[in-house]
């Protein structure tokens, strides 16, 4: 059962990883301006490094054979060439790519210690007032634009990981919240405290065993959610990382680094979310 829901999410994943590269080389094809590029404005170039310019661009109108082509290239570990920066974009990956895993990865435990903290305050508390303040917090950093927080971290002179962190954990708190206030309310663990058991063995043994696996699946979501947040958080930042590369690679229509970005960011995405719902589908299963 384990191998054949673990085999249904690879191909899942090959499935909409392709078809969602194959969509963003579509719609950066047919965006408007595609065929402009800037470079061809400097005085200084020669007709023939115009002409080159063009001819680079004209490879790429043929949607489909393009895309057939750059997966030929991967397959064989070429991601081809930046048009934009005039380097590999696999080199460009590694160089970029640690520094949007720290910056994620932080965001991420942030945001959980904190949402988790709030949550289960509020959940163990049940003080009306305490739980007002604390939606009222997670709602407004709700409502705040990942864009405002991004400017509001420069402005502040604060990490960019504390700015993904406080854009996750809204989402975050409103779904825990709900999951441990249910779980504290269950018959059983009423009962258990009313036994004298301690609040810490009444946490793990009783109350994480109910919301585990649905605290997995928003896990996996939170990811998707802080990798998304990545890239007006290191665009407007300063951060060289693979979201400010991929701002600049759409502001370019740079087709080559877009495709793979995709590619990438889906492929994250995917397997976040697949583990999530493995691991929650083995820890139901012991339960049974």
């Amino acid at each position: 059962m384990l191998g054949q829901r673990i085999a249904r999410h690879g191909i899942a994943i090959a499935a909409t990883v392709l078809v969602g590269g194959l969509l963003s080389t579509v719609l950066v094809r047919l965006a408007p301006g595609f065929d402009a590029d800037e470079a061809q404005l400097d005085p200084h170039l020669s007709s023939e490094s115009i002409q080159a310019l063009r001819q680079t661009r004209l490879e790429q109108h043929n949607i489909f054979r393009f895309y057939f082509h750059s997966l030929q290239r991967a397959a064989h570990g070429d991601l081809g060439t930046s048009i934009s920066l005039g380097q590999p974009v696999s080199l460009l990956l590694r160089e970029r790519a640690p520094l949007t895993l720290r910056v994620v990865g932080l965001g991420l435990l942030f945001s959980w210690a904190l949402a988790m903290a709030m949550a289960l305050s509020a959940a163990r508390l049940r003080l009306s007032a305490y739980d007002a303040v604390t939606t009222a917090i997670s709602g407004t950093f709700l409502c705040i634009p990942a864009a405002v927080l991004a400017l509001l971290s420069v402005l502040w002179n604060v990490p960019g990981a504390l700015a993904i962190g406080l854009i996750v954990f809204p989402r975050v708190y409103r779904y825990a919240r709900n999951l441990l206030a249910k779980a504290y309310g269950l018959p059983h663990i009423i009962t258990a405290r009313a036994k004298g058991l301690s609040e810490l063995r009444i946490l793990f043994w009783h109350v994480v065993p109910v919301a585990g696996p649905q605290l997995l699946a928003v896990a996996g979501v939170s990811v998707s959610i802080a990798v998304g947040a990545a890239i007006p958080v290191e665009a407007l930042c300063g951060l060289a990382g693979v979201g400010q590369l991929a701002w600049q690679a759409a502001l370019a229509r740079d087709l080559p680094l877009l495709t793979n970005l995709t590619i990438l960011v889906t492929l994250v995405t995917l397997l976040a979310n697949s583990a999530a719902d493995v691991i929650g589908h083995m820890l139901r299963g012991q339960e049974a």
